[in-house]
């Protein structure tokens, strides 16, 4: 994530330097960190569900004991990891199409499929993420312990 945030940053920096210092400014520049944030973004949605910072309800938590919190969270996983299997497949079919039709970026003239590849990528990582939130849950569970729920928006 450090890196396609430092890259968007740099770029954009670089960019606004030309336009507002030089009068002129590249193409190139805007497409690359725009695609560099959208890797950013898929990868932090892997990590929000690994470190659990998606939204939720906390108060109905708070209610549970930690058998029950265990068991909620693996069926929101579950409930997560068939969502994101079929968002995979649909965007497999994007990426399919862009195969057989080619396509290239407007600027930049890449493959379009190594930007739309962001999408299954993020995806397949959110799937390994809650797998490995299932295995901590269930971990969790059979030793009666308290199950990692993440950080609480708001502490009392």
């Amino acid at each position: 994530m450090l890196v396609f945030y430092a890259f968007c940053c740099i770029v954009i920096v670089q960019e606004v330097v030309r336009r507002f210092g030089l009068n002129f400014s590249s193409a190139w520049g805007e497409e690359a960190a725009r695609y560099a944030f959208i890797y950013l973004g898929w990868i932090g949605a892997a990590y929000a569900v690994r470190e659990r910072a998606h939204i939720r309800f906390d108060f109905v938590l708070v209610t549970l004991n930690p058998r029950a919190k265990a068991a909620l969270f693996i069926f929101t996983e579950l409930c997560t990891i068939a969502f994101a299997c079929v968002a995979m497949y649909w965007s497999l079919h994007t990426i399919g199409t862009l195969l057989k039709f080619g396509g290239t970026t407007p600027v930049l003239q890449v493959n379009k499929t190594w930007a739309e590849a962001a999408v299954p990528i993020g995806f397949a990582l959110v799937i390994m993420r809650s797998l490995q939130g299932i295995w901590r849950d269930w971990a969790d569970l059979r030793a009666g312990r308290e199950p990692f729920a993440g950080k609480a928006m708001f502490e009392e």
